[in-house]
């Protein structure tokens, strides 16, 4: 039997190097539905399943009622969808199981209709241009010169959240990522955004406007309550980093992938109908919530393992992403990739709230991309974000080639 390194998928230090797709594509092939023994890094010093084939990622995701968001049904005193048990199980949206989860979500979705979402897309593209007219095409970075700031715009817009405000709300971002800690994003940057989170709230109270936070800060519940403070903070310490970070990813990684792959761009360039299936293309390479954590809530089986109530499930989207038997050539970057039943935005119940936001940002992001640039070559040295859960790129300096005649070289 072919034999491959187990990398310890509990702590961010695997991921500085890039995703191990090696341990991943020897767990699709030889232990589907492994068991993670905790190492000295492991968050709660417990052990987990590490679930790495389409079809058992599926089954998870399919099986909300056995496998819990939140505590696996009381197995657990904590839960969540997060390695490490966090106290905010139950309360935050993406850590909730039915009725709690449909009656949060559905709040949130009066925000995220097709309307609303459409209603921005001129504004998307003006601030698009204006962000590339910024950069020097002969050596910036594609990261904070460009896919930091997108999807920042478009969520703070989305949330209400004033344009002077954003750059410090992403540093806070981008420093509790990077840090070394055992939650997705640090304790010390989840208290200043929570604490962020309390004084908007607070005004939005005062002087309701449009956006998302304060429709949900004044929306009335069945029989006229409202949410609790705890819950609203919970709303947003998910919206911003989910709006702000994993678009992020995304867009910088398809510069990655046409700097590595430049006949991918040119055929873009070619035919512009296949932007669509571009979008779902780099969803699926970039897949940047590469794992979620579940609960099991009873004694249960999948791919032939037996799991008990109360074990740790982790589900790895990126791997799933990588299936042999479900993608041709799969680590193969296709922009014309069809049929792409990639998991880059969960599945079920808990389907990502903003998937239609994050391809309305990738779309308008390719076109603009494609308008000003013949291709991307690099310009120095990339490197990735050590986290186990939120994976992308931190720098990625490249050059662009522009044809000052034409606007981009076909």
């Amino acid at each position: 039997m072919t034999t491959t390194p187990l990398v310890d998928l509990s702590t961010g230090d695997s991921f500085r190097d890039g995703f191990p797709h090696d341990t991943l594509t020897w767990l699709r092939a030889h232990d589907p539905v492994h068991w993670h023994e905790p190492t000295a890094r492991t968050p709660d010093g417990e052990g987990f399943w590490v679930v790495s084939r389409h079809a058992d990622v599926m089954s998870v995701f399919r099986g909300s009622t056995t496998f819990s968001s939140d505590r696996g049904d009381g197995q657990r005193p904590l839960g969540g969808t997060g390695l490490k048990d966090e106290r905010a199980a139950g309360t935050m949206l993406n850590m909730t199981d039915d009725p709690q989860h449909w009656r949060l979500r559905s709040l949130v979705n009066r925000g995220f209709t097709p309307r609303t979402i459409g209603g921005l897309e001129d504004e998307l593209r003006r601030r698009t241009e204006a962000l590339l007219d910024a950069v020097d095409p002969a050596g910036f970075d594609a990261v904070h010169g460009f896919a930091r700031e997108l999807p920042a715009q478009a969520i703070c817009i989305v949330l209400g959240v004033p344009d002077d405000d954003r750059r410090q709300l992403l540093d806070w971002l981008d420093a509790g990522i990077e840090a070394d800690s055992a939650s997705i994003v640090s304790a010390e940057a989840t208290a200043l955004i929570r604490g962020y989170a309390t004084e908007l709230i607070a005004a939005k109270r005062r002087q309701p406007d449009g956006g998302i936070m304060s429709t949900i800060v004044h929306a009335e519940l069945d029989g006229g309550a409202t949410l609790t403070d705890r819950e609203l903070v919970a709303f947003f310490g998910l919206l911003f980093p989910a709006g702000a970070e994993t678009t992020r990813s995304a867009i910088a990684g398809a510069v990655k992938a046409f700097v590595d792959h430049p006949a991918q761009y040119e055929r873009l360039q070619r035919d512009r109908s296949l932007v669509p299936r571009a979008v779902e293309e780099i969803v699926r390479w970039t897949t940047p919530s590469v794992y979620k954590r579940r609960t099991a809530s009873v004694d249960t089986e999948l791919g032939g393992v037996k799991i008990n109530a109360g074990d740790k499930v982790t589900v790895w989207e990126m791997s799933a992403n990588r299936d042999e038997s479900v993608f041709d050539d799969p680590f193969a970057f296709d922009v014309g990739r069809h049929p792409n039943p990639h998991v880059g935005f969960g599945f079920g119940v808990h389907f990502c709230l903003g998937a239609s936001l994050a391809r309305l940002e990738l779309r308008v992001a390719l076109d603009a991309l494609l308008d000003r640039f013949g291709g991307f070559e690099a310009a120095g040295p990339h490197r990735w974000t050590p986290n186990n859960r939120l994976f992308g790129l931190a720098h990625l300096p490249v050059r662009g080639r522009v044809d000052h005649q034409q606007g981009a070289i076909s």
